[in-house]
């Protein structure tokens, strides 16, 4: 699905739209502000690039952070839910991963935890992608799309 479809598809079912981003680094919301009209659905991101900003800035815990690295399943959760409450959205979509070029805390490049937090639930994916470094963030968007756009239909 392109971006004008799915912010479409948000519009119709009056929903709004926010994403919280580390790995993709503000892809997500710059390929979402390049449709003209995306105010009305798409309101805001958080860039939260370090374990830091994502504890300064999303309220996320240190201790869970530490628990479980910032590249995992648990953070991304946190950084859906927590961003969601943050930007006042309806659905928000969040990216933690490693898009190289090094091995990132043991794990490969290409490992990504996306989640979305939408009314009803907060889903986490686990994505292993491949490809240089902005091909991965560029999946990134696309399965951000693709996989929030089927929760969308369940709301």
């Amino acid at each position: 699905m392109l971006p004008k479809e799915y912010l479409d598809k948000l519009k119709a079912k009056g929903l709004t739209l926010g994403s919280v981003e580390s790995i993709t680094g503000g892809l997500f919301a710059a390929s979402m502000t390049e449709i003209p009209g995306a105010s009305k659905v798409y309101k805001g991101s958080i860039v939260a690039y370090s374990p830091e900003e994502k504890t300064k800035l999303l309220g996320i815990k240190y201790g869970l952070i530490a628990k479980h690295g910032v590249v995992s399943e648990a953070v991304a959760h946190a950084m859906a839910t927590s961003g969601r409450k943050v930007l006042a959205v309806d659905i928000c979509v969040s990216f933690t991963g490693n898009a190289g070029p090094d091995c990132l805390d043991g794990l490969p490049v290409g490992v990504v935890y996306m989640g979305v937090a939408t009314p009803k639930e907060t889903k986490v994916f686990a994505l292993k992608l491949k490809g240089t470094r902005n091909t991965i963030r560029k999946n990134c968007v696309q399965r951000a799309i693709d996989e929030s756009s089927k929760l969308v239909d369940l709301l």
